[in-house]
């Protein structure tokens, strides 16, 4: 078997590469998250109500679940620098337009494009990444790459809030509009062109599907997604209920600050021990939801379990990616693109389901969510012993 690295990949972190790419994934966060930090502003602004521009974050996930699977496998031929920078170009279009159109629907249809965009984006990039890397290094490579993720979380919307009551809502997606420009160049410089999927090796769904371990890996997604929206998405209710309901944007920045710690810890050891990484994930999440249940009005024991949460969710989602990988190959974008649509579709359940549990048995919702986050728990070793040939890893 010959094992050197084919063009494009180097023998350690192309960090310019995969730094350019964390910021792809950090501009698409940023698009996704920002418009919960203006939401009141926004609603003014567009003249409606607050309840309807919320639906412009869920849309955005449902779009990204729903198209995820059909645009990765339409695009699979295309260069892949080439693909990314048609994605990047298309966030300064719909960010642009919503930053001037005066009418709501436009604005959803903006956001619409947006969640498509999306969901290519981090099956691209995922990818790209670990593409550019000897395997051994791909689980840290994917982890520098995804870093703008808990980013986005971390500062997207106290920056994208703490902006639009600055200079006004309109201006959050001007700014995200201009943070793509200079990105473009970025991407063209440092990097390296890759090419697209042969047409005669496009797998078919059902064949990928059909990959010992994947099944069980997209119901693991699934859950973990899910158990985390469910809470997350109500933190603040949760937080009222408990008598602080001024603790919300502090427990939301020392939760995204954990992600970044989370993702850091993980990049470190997932190569070796990816089992070892997605057990800990879910088993520590469920711990910290457990004990922001059990601490009652305890402001310290609050914060310092949604910091233990947030370090447990930072480097989740990376995780889920290198295993798809380590199941279904490194170019199996299509599989990628299956796990993306299971977490984003799980973020629109969460979002669902959470309201209803809030509306009916308001106290059963972190229970709800450490129950779900159970099963990953339950299927890390079946998952990752799918996995454990390392030439599959090479294809």
């Amino acid at each position: 078997m010959n094992l050197a690295a084919p063009p494009g990949r180097t023998t350690g972190l192309p960090l310019g590469a995969l730094l350019a790419l964390a910021t792809s994934v950090f501009l698409g966060c940023l698009t996704e998250v920002v418009p919960a930090g203006i939401l009141l502003p926004a609603s003014a602004g567009l003249g409606v109500s607050p309840a309807a521009t919320g639906q412009l974050v869920t849309v955005y996930a449902i779009t990204t679940a729903l198209t995820a699977v059909p645009l990765t496998a339409a695009t699979a031929r295309v260069p892949r620098r080439t693909l990314l920078l048609v994605l990047v170009a298309g966030f300064v279009v719909t960010n642009g337009v919503i930053a001037v159109s005066p009418w709501f629907a436009l604005v959803l249809a903006a956001r619409i494009v947006s969640g498509a965009i999306t969901g290519v984006l981090w099956s691209l990039v995922a990818n790209y990444a670990m593409r550019l890397v000897p395997v051994e290094r791909s689980g840290r490579a994917l982890a520098v790459a995804m870093a703008g993720t808990p980013v986005g979380f971390a500062l997207g919307v106290p920056a994208g809030a703490a902006l639009g009551a600055f200079l006004g809502w309109r201006w959050v997606f001007v700014v995200m509009g201009l943070i793509a420009l200079p990105l473009l160049r970025w991407i063209w410089l440092a990097v390296p062109p890759l090419p697209g999927e042969p047409a005669g090796d496009r797998p078919r769904l059902r064949t990928v599907l059909r990959t010992p371990g994947l099944r069980p890996l997209l119901v693991l997604v699934i859950a973990f997604s899910l158990g985390h929206n469910i809470f997350y998405t109500y933190l603040g209710p949760f937080y009222a209920e408990r008598g602080h309901p001024g603790l919300l944007s502090t427990g939301l920045l020392l939760f995204g600050l954990a992600t970044v710690a989370g993702l850091w810890l993980v990049g470190l050891v997932l190569d070796r021990y990816p089992r070892a990484v997605l057990l800990g994930c879910a088993a520590t999440g469920a711990t910290a939801i457990v004990v922001l249940a059990l601490g009652g009005h305890d402001t310290v024991v609050l914060l310092v379990a949604g910091a233990l949460w947030g370090l447990a969710f930072g480097g989740a989602p990376t995780s889920f990616q290198a295993v798809t990988a380590r199941l279904a190959g490194r170019r199996a974008d299509t599989a990628q693109s299956l796990t993306i649509a299971s977490w984003n579709g799980a973020v629109a359940g969460g979002a669902l389901t959470g309201g209803i549990v809030l509306d009916t048995v308001a106290a059963a919702l972190p229970w709800a969510a450490a129950t779900l986050l159970l099963v990953p728990i339950l299927l890390a070793g079946p998952v990752t012993s799918s996995g454990s040939d390392p030439a599959r890893s090479r294809r």
